[in-house]
């Protein structure tokens, strides 16, 4: 049997991991500035992690949600504690994608209506609702297109207010910094307008976290830079340092029934393991704390590279945008200087998504490789 071609790949065949360094099959070393999108939030094998997880798996690593969990309980709360968010609900599961499929199945419940507004350049998942809601059709198969969503513009309330005010709008669903959109990201005034409008429609706002979220903007959760709480927020990608899990943090709003979510591997036993020590290695080595002092040193250091137009982003969820086409710079960075990067669907963004552990040094040894490969392609 082949793989399902799916994928360009690289010919880079990855062995080990440590913190912000990558080895590869013939023992070369590659800075990691992208962490598998955005996904090793406290570093690769990182110790107290990896000692956790172990632990875990010599005790019982899955069981159905039918029985008590105790890891369950442990982790909501450190994750209430660690978001501010103590007074929400969390359902736990395995991805971003099932996260926000059950946000907006969850609204939808609720609303007892059908239609979402997204916005452009949206991403939120590959699975039906969540694709549907992303903007991209090249992703999006005839059987999800029946959903049905309206794409709209950040930053322009009245055209969100346009739609509300038809009455058949269940949420609005939006990125706290949108991922492979390009690091596009809605104001504080457009955040707490949303907001506002939402409620006097009685419209649920979900905020997708699965990318921003667990620090990588500098605060918890990236809505936080705008002093707004929305009614659903999800997310993924960083809570289980590499362990497929994710979360849906739901207010108190919502009432629970029996049967209204469920998922087979959600909330296990290894994922609330992982998710467990994530939290507490976040805690303990003040890693938003670091996140903040790096994207502080890597905005003024980024400032030797003049071809850069314009950066995007906040604290360690960054893009460096350029007037051309990034893609070859890119794969010489990763082939010529060991350093990976990300795409984005903006071609002249270069994305940058390192562990929260990334230190200013690292910062400037990508600095010195970018200048030194703008300068060879030129």
């Amino acid at each position: 049997m082949n793989l399902f071609d799916v994928y360009p790949l690289y010919n880079i065949t990855p062995v080990k991991a440590l913190d912000c360094t990558i080895t590869d099959d013939n023992g070369i070393e590659y800075l990691d500035l992208y962490s598998g999108h955005g996904v090793i939030s406290i570093g690769h094998t990182q110790p107290d992690y990896v000692a956790k997880v172990k632990a875990q798996l010599d005790k019982i690593s899955f069981y159905s949600n039918a029985i008590q969990n105790p890891l369950q309980v442990e982790l909501a709360d450190k994750l209430g504690k660690a978001s501010g968010l103590t007074d929400y609900s969390l359902f736990l599961c395995s991805s971003g994608a099932e996260a926000n499929e059950n946000a907006l199945k969850l609204a939808s419940f609720h609303s007892n209506k059908s239609r979402v507004i997204a916005f452009n350049n949206s991403f939120h998942g590959r699975t039906s609702a969540a694709v549907a809601a992303t903007d991209n059709k090249k992703i999006v198969a005839p059987l999800n297109a029946q959903q049905a969503v309206t794409f709209l513009p950040l930053n322009n309330i009245d055209l969100v207010e346009t739609e509300l005010q038809k009455g058949d709008i269940c949420c609005v669903i939006i990125e706290g910094i949108q991922g492979v959109g390009g690091l596009d990201e809605g104001t504080t005034a457009f955040f707490q307008a949303l907001e506002k409008a939402c409620k006097a429609h009685d419209v649920i706002l979900i905020l997708d976290e699965v990318q921003s979220g667990y620090g990588r903007s500098g605060k918890f959760f990236a809505f936080q830079h705008h002093g707004i709480n929305p009614d659903i927020v999800t997310t993924a990608k960083g809570m289980g340092n590499g362990f497929p899990i994710g979360g849906v943090l739901i207010s108190p709003k919502f009432t629970a029934s029996y049967g209204l979510l469920g998922t087979t591997f959600g909330g296990s036993h290894l994922a609330c393991a992982a998710g467990i020590a994530v939290l507490d290695v976040i805690e303990n080595q003040k890693l938003i704390d670091n996140t903040n002092t790096v994207a502080n040193y890597f905005f003024e250091a980024i400032k030797q590279v003049p071809e850069i137009i314009k950066v995007k982003g906040r604290g360690l969820m960054l893009g460096v945008e350029f007037d051309f086409d990034v893609s070859a710079l890119r794969k010489k960075m990763i082939i010529e200087k060991h350093i990976f990067t990300g795409g984005a669907n903006n071609k002249n963004l270069l994305r940058i998504l390192p562990p929260l552990t990334i230190t200013t040094e690292a910062i400037d040894t990508f600095i010195v490789a970018l200048k030194e490969s703008l300068a060879e392609l030129k």
